[in-house]
């Protein structure tokens, strides 16, 4: 690891700036994925600053009748809330489903959504990866692919989204809130907040230098049946090859999002309106433009049974 400069501050804004001010400076909070890329000198920050002493571990009600969660609100804290149990299962259930728990009593609200791709390209310093090293090209396109993206791709990447609680956000339609350098605070849109690859897959969200996730504010609960399958090469500390995060009303209709197919959480609206025809339809709209690799190819059937199973438990 390389050295590094570390403080602490008071408040939102301040931390923005402190990391505007310092090139290449990052935000630290539980640190589960930047400790082990600091490690391996994927990231090399000159410069941390702590944001833990911030209050920003409330989950609180808002007036619309959701609910706003901190930004360092831990995932084990998250999923274990009553509210979000009882009206938000979906993101419970994927909470869960994430790593092990001693890792969630760490991780945080905003350093998940921020998780970085586990490509083993990408981990490999040794091997060429656009995501780490601009412009140096994409190894896992030639190289071994099985865990990695079918849509959404790019020839300048196809590593996927590891996070499992933002998949069920993007079911559940969220909003993150931010504030920057100068004090400015904005709303973006789940499905604006993490990018697709395209010719800068080391661009991977919406968020500008400095700008500091504050909170994620979940809307007024929709009801049905919530669901989380996660499709895995072994029942627990694993990533998903599928992942699927379904709401599904008792007419049929519903929300269906994946994860482990794109390099963000992906759901086509236009795939939600063909879930009451059932999982084929619903698999045929999300992966239209699905772009396989001989090694991935096996992901295409597998997102239509893992809908299919989702549509069966929920009509059960």
């Amino acid at each position: 690891m390389k050295a590094f400069t570390y403080e602490r501050v008071g408040s939102p804004a301040q931390a923005a700036a402190a990391v505007a001010r310092h090139p290449g400076a990052k935000f630290i909070a539980g640190g589960t994925n930047l400790l082990d890329l600091m490690k391996l000198q994927i990231e090399t920050p000159a410069h941390l600053v702590d944001i833990n002493s911030l209050e920003l571990d409330r989950i609180e009600p808002t007036p619309e009748g959701g609910l706003r969660i901190g930004a360092l609100v831990r995932n084990t804290d998250l999923a274990a809330d009553e509210r979000i149990r009882r009206d938000y299962g979906v993101l419970s259930r994927a909470l869960l489903a994430g790593a092990s728990g001693q890792l969630r009593n760490r991780a945080t609200t905003a350093g998940n959504l921020l998780q970085r791709t586990r490509c083993p390209y990408f981990y490999d310093t040794a091997q060429p990866c656009n995501k780490r090293d601009p412009g140096s090209g994409c190894s896992a396109l030639d190289g071994v692919s099985r865990q990695l993206g079918i849509v959404g791709v790019s020839e300048a990447c196809i590593a996927t989204n590891p996070s499992d609680m933002a998949v069920a956000m993007r079911a559940l339609d969220v909003t993150v809130e931010t504030v920057d350098a100068g004090g400015t605070t904005r709303t973006i849109p789940i499905a604006e907040f993490h990018r697709l690859p395209g010719d800068t897959p080391h661009i991977e969200t919406s968020l500008q230098t400095g700008e500091l996730i504050t909170a994620v504010t979940l809307p007024p609960p929709v009801g049905g049946q919530q669901i989380y399958r996660k499709v895995r090469d072994r029942a627990s500390y694993a990533f998903a090859l599928v992942s699927v995060a379904a709401i599904v009303q008792r007419d049929g209709t519903g929300r269906v999002a994946l994860g482990g197919v794109a390099h963000k959480p992906w759901r086509n609206e236009a795939a939600d309106a063909e879930l009451s025809r059932g999982a084929k339809a619903a698999a045929a709209a999300l992966l239209a433009d699905a772009r396989p690799t001989r090694d991935n190819a096996f992901k295409l059937p597998l997102v239509e049974r893992t809908i299919a199973s989702v549509l069966t438990e929920a009509r059960a």
